[in-house]
């Protein structure tokens, strides 16, 4: 099931968000976060009205997805930035593109002209999911990120929704 995200969603959520950061280069940071922070961030989105979507399962959260300005210069008004993120133990099952599938709607929506979409190049299943709703690779900044002692390049990938 998916819903949008509740208070009582975040210890969940900062599971699988750690995760991320401590074992994957989904997200380009090196600490993990603390609940606290997670709380700030919900307020943030909340106050900001930008959606995070939860799919549940068992009364668990095993995935999320949320979006929000891509830039925060007035001319990207139009453009969005998402992330999407899933439990290990749950993925390749379908849930990432559930939820991407709720997202591009609501930004269709209210009016979006355009998603993005920044993964790691190395991010092949990242990739292809974003391919299979017709992202296109908009291009990559090599060697802009470094985890696991290893330079990392940063694909960005777009979806015009007025196509």
């Amino acid at each position: 099931m998916i819903r949008h995200a509740r208070k009582e969603d975040l210890p969940d959520i900062l599971k699988i968000y750690n995760d991320a950061i401590i074992n994957t280069t989904a997200v380009y940071t090196y600490d993990p976060k603390e609940l606290e922070e997670r709380l700030q961030w919900f307020e943030t989105k909340s106050i900001a009205e930008e959606p995070i979507w939860v799919y549940v399962k068992d009364h668990h959260v095993i995935g999320y997805a949320t979006y929000g300005s891509f830039r925060d210069w007035p001319a990207y008004l139009y453009s969005i930035e998402h992330s999407i993120y899933v439990d290990p133990d749950y993925r390749g099952q379908g849930i990432a593109s559930k939820l991407l599938e709720i997202l591009i709607q609501d930004a269709k929506a209210k009016n979006y002209r355009t998603i993005v979409a920044g993964i790691d190049a190395s991010n092949v299943g990242s990739i292809e999911l974003h391919k299979k709703f017709n992202f296109t690779h908009a291009g990559t900044i090599k060697n802009v990120g470094y985890k696991f002692e290893r330079w990392l390049d940063l694909a960005f990938y777009q979806l015009d929704l007025h196509q």
